[in-house]
């Protein structure tokens, strides 16, 4: 780790009232292997609660904003902002990265399964901030922290299912329906990740990676959205 927790809880602006929380919050599994005199336990307890307490928090928060949209409709926002993919992002603006405590293995693995981890990550510190100090003070890191990127889904649509957005627009505006292939695939049969790609009839149009095809074809589809959703 190469900073210490007084700098992320700057970044963040909480400063915990019991440090064990925040120590427990960021320490993943695989750090465990290599240092077992590590006195806490892993994170995914954390990450089990966190979750639970980011969709309350994201719940009420929408349930506030938008008083005409029906149950479907806030459904579907909570989606877009609390996914693995937009949690990622808020871990890295928030420099999560620097602080969770990894094996050296995993700490050399940046891609898709450094994001899992990430994200993950985040729902631990919201676990760890709620009992810290409760709800409140949680809700108020998932609006600050994610409730921010709302408009953001607004305007890019991102509340929708990216593969049947793109269906829909690109049948629209080219006549053709995308259609998904697996380009590249790596890593041991536990741990595979896909590259898949997007094509409009034979082009290739973007490519997305994922730790399943399904995965992976969401990402191609939302990297094809970010070329033609502009």
């Amino acid at each position: 780790m190469s900073k210490d927790h007084s700098q992320l809880e700057s970044l963040i602006g909480y400063v915990f009232t019991d440090k064990d929380f925040l120590w427990e919050a960021l320490t993943h599994r695989s750090y465990l292997n290599e240092n077992t005199s590590w006195s806490l336990p892993h994170n995914e307890r954390l990450e089990f609660l966190g979750d639970a307490v980011l969709e309350l928090a994201m719940s009420r928060y929408l349930f506030s904003a938008f008083k005409e949209y029906a149950e479907g409709q806030l459904t579907s926002l909570r989606a877009a902002l609390v996914n693995a993919q937009m949690l990622a992002r808020v871990a890295k603006e928030i420099k999560l990265d620097d602080f969770v405590l990894l094996s050296r293995g995993e700490a050399k693995d940046i891609g898709r399964a450094r994001e899992t981890i990430l994200a993950n990550a985040v729902e631990s510190l919201i676990g760890a901030i709620y009992l810290d100090s409760g709800l409140e003070s949680a809700s108020q890191f998932v609006e600050k922290f994610i409730a921010t990127h709302l408009q953001e889904v607004l305007e890019k649509r991102l509340w929708k299912d990216p593969k049947s957005y793109l269906q829909e627009i690109i049948q629209e505006k080219r006549g053709v329906t995308p259609n998904y292939k697996v380009l590249e695939e790596w890593g041991p049969d536990h741990k595979k990740t896909f590259r898949v790609g997007v094509f409009f009839g034979d082009e290739l149009i973007a490519s997305g990676d994922g730790l399943s095809k399904q995965e992976a074809e969401i990402a191609a589809a939302q990297n094809a959205l970010a070329q033609y959703n502009r």
